[in-house]
């Protein structure tokens, strides 16, 4: 047996910084996996519906306080 002791090499010793080294290759390189969706926000009517309980939920509780 050698005197040497090796350091098992788990990560890419091309990447300057330590936590760069950690990255696996394509999150390093910043490829990404899904596309991003551009464009204006869409609302369904239950999105409305839960914000306007949500709304009224406070108010009241926040009415109830104060009174």
């Amino acid at each position: 047996m050698s005197n040497r002791r090796r350091a098992l090499v788990l990560f890419d010793e091309t990447a300057g910084h330590p936590f760069l080294r950690s990255l696996p290759p394509h999150v390093r390189k910043g490829e990404q996996t899904r596309p991003v969706r551009r464009g204006k926000w869409r609302f369904g009517q239950s999105d409305l519906r839960d914000f306007l309980m949500a709304y009224c939920a406070c108010f009241l509780a926040v009415m109830a306080f104060i009174s």
